[in-house]
C-alpha cells in the first residue's frame, strides 16, 4: 500500500486530515504512534476547524521537521535550509490545489468554523475532497523524501 493510499484509508477510518498523513509516515518517525496522533490532532480542519492552513499540509511540515529538522536555537543557514524545504513542500501542494488554506480548498467563506466536526456520513464523504487532499499531501511528501534521502541514523 502506498503512503497516499494509507493516508486516504486513515481518513476514511475517522482520523482527521493531519493525523491521516502523519500516521501514513509513522513507521519512519522516531516518535510513538500515540504521541504522533495526539500532536497532529490539533491541526484537523485547518487547525482546529479554524479553516486556516490545511491539516494535511501541516502534517507534511511536522513529518519533514521530524525527518530533516534542526533541534537547536538556529539562526543561520540550517534554519534557512529547513524553511526552504518547507516552502518547497507548500509550493508543490499549491501547484496541485492552488492554495494551502483549508477554507479555500473547500469553497467555504467562514474563517473560524464551529468546533464540532461533522458526522462522517456517506454525504460527508461525497461533498468533501479531504481524503484525496490527504492522499495528495502524503504523495508529495513521499516523493520529496525519495528525492532527498535521509541521513543515516534517522
Amino acid at each position: 500500500m502506498t503512503r497516499r493510499e494509507k493516508a486516504i484509508e486513515n481518513f476514511m477510518n475517522g482520523y482527521n486530515c493531519s493525523q491521516s498523513v502523519v500516521l501514513a509516515f509513522s513507521d519512519m518517525l522516531p516518535v510513538d504512534t500515540t504521541e504522533l496522533l495526539k500532536l497532529s490532532s490539533s491541526f484537523g480542519g485547518g487547525m482546529g476547524r479554524l479553516r486556516e492552513v490545511c491539516g494535511s499540509v501541516s502534517a507534511m511540515f511536522m513529518v519533514a521537521g521530524l525527518l530533516y529538522g534542526y533541534d537547536g536555537p538556529e539562526t543561520g543557514q540550517v534554519k534557512a535550509d529547513h524553511y526552504a524545504r518547507i516552502q518547497e513542500l507548500a509550493h508543490r501542494f499549491e501547484e496541485k490545489h492552488g492554495t494551502i488554506i483549508c477554507r479555500e480548498m473547500l469553497g467555504l467563506s467562514v474563517h473560524h468554523d464551529v468546533p464540532t466536526p461533522e458526522a462522517r456520513t456517506k454525504e460527508y464523504y461525497r461533498k468533501r475532497p479531504c481524503p484525496e487532499i490527504a492522499g495528495d499531501a502524503a504523495e508529495i511528501l513521499e516523493r520529496y523524501i525519495e528525492e532527498n534521502p535521509l541521513k543515516q541514523g534517522i
